[in-house]
Parts: structure tokens; C-alpha cells; sequence
């Protein structure tokens, strides 16, 4: 199993950052056939071989993906796409 961890900094009010992982999450759905539900201020996604959250905080957004075999294959240009994602999605 390959984890991947993105700390992503913003400066972006709380619906803005909150529609920021929206579109992260949405993409990864898209990516990976995942289902997802926000659960406070963390966005939580899974299917069989992919889950994590997607943890909104002031400053500060937090991406932790477990992947399973075989995805775990692709885990580098997995982590790779959601930092580029995510570091176009939470610029003011």
C-alpha cells in the first residue's frame, strides 16, 4: 500500500478553500470512480484500493490518499498531478 501526504499553504476564505478541495475531489472522482462526502471540514473519498480526506484548516490544506495494489503502481504521477491540482486550485 502507498500513502501519499500533499501540505498544500493558501491564503483563501473558508467557501473559497472549501470549493478548492471540492474541485481536487472532483477530479479525483473523476481520475479514480471514487465516492466522496464531506464530513465537517474534511472531505473524505473512497472506493476499493483508494481512500482519504482532504482536510481543510485555516491557512492550510491537507491530503492524505492510501492507494492499494495495483494503483499503488501509479502512486508518483498520482501525487504528482493532485500537488500540481492543488497548487492551482488554492492560489488567492
Amino acid at each position: 500500500m502507498a500513502d501519499i501526504n500533499i501540505v498544500q499553504e493558501h491564503h483563501l476564505a473558508p467557501e473559497q478553500a472549501r470549493a478548492a478541495a471540492q474541485q481536487v475531489a472532483d477530479k479525483l472522482a473523476e481520475q479514480f470512480e471514487l465516492t466522496c462526502r464531506w464530513d465537517g471540514d474534511v472531505l473524505r473519498f473512497e472506493r476499493s484500493g483508494v481512500n482519504g480526506a482532504l482536510t481543510l484548516r485555516p491557512n492550510q490544506a491537507q491530503l492524505q490518499i492510501a492507494l492499494g495494489f495495483p494503483i499503488s503502481m501509479m502512486a508518483a504521477a498520482v501525487e504528482a498531478k493532485v500537488t500540481e491540482k492543488m497548487r492551482q486550485l488554492f492560489v488567492a
